[in-house]
């Protein structure tokens, strides 16, 4: 089993979590760039939400 997926068997079980975190992420990246890549890392941190289970519907969208 690689790193990969036991970080990705920790993620799955704890969905408030890992939202929070990718969310935390995100929000560092853009203060690193200036928020010249917002659109894309916004697409990223949706992608990753879907992913681990703590989806979209969960986080009603920023104004």
């Amino acid at each position: 089993m690689s790193v990969m997926d036991k970080i990705k068997g920790m993620l799955k079980g704890h969905p408030e979590q890992t939202s929070k975190g990718v969310d935390k992420a995100g929000d560092y990246v853009d203060g690193k760039t200036g928020g010249k890549y917002s659109g894309q890392v916004d697409t990223a941190q949706d992608r990753l939400k879907d992913q681990f289970g703590s989806g979209r519907d969960e986080n009603p969208p920023r104004s």
